[in-house]
């Protein structure tokens, strides 16, 4: 069967460590080793015999995942590896070509999603986020009657992105109620990729996470890990939270992909998701987040209309917006090539003219990357 090039993960393959400034990093400056096991014994760690881990996460490492979802167990966790695999196996399991099941799918997105749709259903329907209010509230919200017209007796899974990458957008309670009564109305599953759930921009402590897709309805599978809120992304660490039988029927495909999570990845997994470990990581996640955006934002307002946003809710991510006769492929390309500086096109995550950066890393060097961003910005303005 024929599957589409993932243009994005592509294009970072290429280029992320052949650049000078890397923007395209959707996470926080990753924790240490040693950060992570936090004062234990780092030989005693090393000296680990490197045994196959267990296949779908152990025991405990499943039951701390579980204690972030309400009223779930380890029966309704699978650990695989990354977020990427979880959704994948989570799609795989779900569609099915032969049956007709097509996948609704929200934009702007990480387009992994999109493109599962077509390689194991019947085809990808579209609903947006679109930019709503007055200057003083704008935000990203969802356009329900898309979502409606999306979701059709043929739609067996609804796919949502929350927070939303790239956007930073946060649905409402309105707004999930809504993507629940959508798939309630035909039988579909929920699919809700909430691996940026823990890195809002406002709040503190538990209470302060999104609000979680699990438990608002019998068919919703949430997937997430620790790549993106918990700056854990070489851990490679994914999961998914869904009703047993569904768990069995991802098992049993990952039986024939990567088999398990890694074997010190799956150890040191279960140290961060220990419920105090857990805010304590997510904490730290906030503060670089906080002290980072302001001086983001400084620099789009110093671009004198040139670039507009909207303040991303949650997540290391900003969408901008520009003012150029030029697409975001192209821009993109340009300032790469003559700047040396990688940021994401809008059209990867299905927008027109914007582009996406990272602002959870080391703030100084992200603006001098910037600072080459708008060298190649005012030539374009010139013309």
């Amino acid at each position: 069967m024929r599957i589409d090039t993932f243009r994005m993960e592509r294009m970072q393959a290429l280029y992320e460590y052949q650049v000078e400034y890397n923007l395209s990093e959707s996470g926080v400056w990753p924790l240490t080793v040693a950060e992570v096991l936090d004062g234990r014994d780092l030989a005693e760690f090393a000296g680990q015999q490197l045994y196959y881990p267990e296949a779908e996460g152990s025991d405990v490492l499943r039951e701390r995942i579980a204690t972030w979802y309400p009223d779930a167990s380890a029966g309704n966790v699978t650990v695989a590896t990354g977020g990427s695999e979880v959704n994948h196996l989570t799609l795989w399991t779900l569609l099915d070509r032969s049956r007709g099941d097509r996948l609704a799918f929200m934009l702007p997105n990480y387009l992994q999603g999109w493109g599962l749709g077509r390689h194991y259903g019947a085809g990808t329907d579209t609903f947006r986020l679109r930019v709503g209010g007055d200057e003083g509230g704008r935000r990203w919200a969802l356009d329900v009657d898309e979502l409606r017209a999306a979701v059709t007796k043929r739609t067996r899974a609804v796919l949502v992105t929350n927070p939303n990458n790239p956007t930073g957008a946060v649905l409402t309670e309105d707004e999930m109620d809504a993507v629940v009564d959508a798939a309630q109305r035909v039988g579909a599953w929920v699919v809700a990729d909430e691996i940026y759930r823990g890195a809002e921009l406002q709040g503190d402590g538990e209470s302060a996470s999104t609000p979680t897709f699990w438990g608002r309805y019998d068919k919703v599978v949430v997937t997430s890990g620790l790549s993106k809120a918990f700056g854990l992304p070489g851990l490679r660490i994914g999961w998914a939270v869904a009703p047993p039988r569904l768990i069995g029927k991802l098992w049993r495909r990952h039986d024939y992909t990567s088999l398990s999570p890694a074997f010190l990845s799956e150890r040191l997994a279960r140290i961060v998701m220990a419920p105090a470990r857990r805010e304590a990581v997510l904490a730290r996640t906030r503060r670089i987040l906080r002290e980072n955006l302001p001086r983001l934002e400084s620099w789009i307002a110093e671009q004198e209309g040139l670039l507009t946003h909207v303040r991303p809710v949650a997540g290391a991510i900003a969408t901008i917006r520009y003012a150029l006769p030029i697409g975001s492929i192209a821009l993109a390309d340009r300032i790469r090539r003559e700047q040396s500086v990688l940021i994401v096109p809008g059209k990867q995550f299905g927008l027109g003219r914007y582009f996406r950066v990272g602002f959870g890393y080391e703030i100084d060097h992200t603006l001098k990357g910037l600072a080459r961003v708008e060298e190649t910005l005012r030539q374009l303005a010139r013309g």
